[in-house]
């Protein structure tokens, strides 16, 4: 088993996340595969999402999780199996997503399945991603009188 490939992979995976959840998108891009194949399926969009680029994904991604999208993703029980170049990966994940123009809560679990790729330049990416929902939830938040968002770091801060 190659241990070191199998801890980059688990830090780009980590990575994904993160940039996605703080909106960095030049570092989030970093994490695809240029002919990256990205299926994502949300009950939210109605439909299963098909990407097969790095810029479309990131394009979706920006427009879609702008500031007024707070995310948080945990991914865990990570199942990567390398073979030379080219790598398998399981991800156990969940995620948050409160839509503050619309007072809504969601929150979801899953399980990602992903293909990574080393470059010629000897860095891994996500070459394909796609994912199963366990569940998804949905919430109004105006049905939760006591729910108040105390920090958004994409939001002005509130006067005291």
């Amino acid at each position: 088993m190659d241990l070191q490939a199998v801890e980059q992979i688990r830090t780009l995976k980590y990575r994904y996340f993160r940039t996605l959840d703080l909106k960095q998108w030049d570092d989030f891009a970093a994490t695809l595969d240029p002919e990256i194949e990205a299926r994502y399926g949300t009950h939210v969009m109605g439909k299963e999402l098909a990407f097969d680029s790095r810029e479309a994904v990131v394009e979706f991604m920006r427009k879609n999780t702008g500031p007024s999208i707070v995310t948080t993703h945990v991914a865990n029980h990570p199942e990567i199996v390398v073979d030379g170049d080219t790598a398998t990966g399981s991800w156990l994940f969940e995620d948050t997503v409160i839509a503050t123009e619309f007072n809504v809560l969601i929150r979801g679990s899953g399980y990602y399945t992903d293909r990574y790729r080393k470059g010629e330049d000897g860095i891994w990416r996500i070459a394909a991603t796609s994912y199963v929902r366990i569940y998804e939830s949905s919430q109004s938040l105006a049905d939760t009188p006591s729910h108040a968002l105390i920090s958004n770091m994409w939001a002005p801060a509130r006067e005291k």
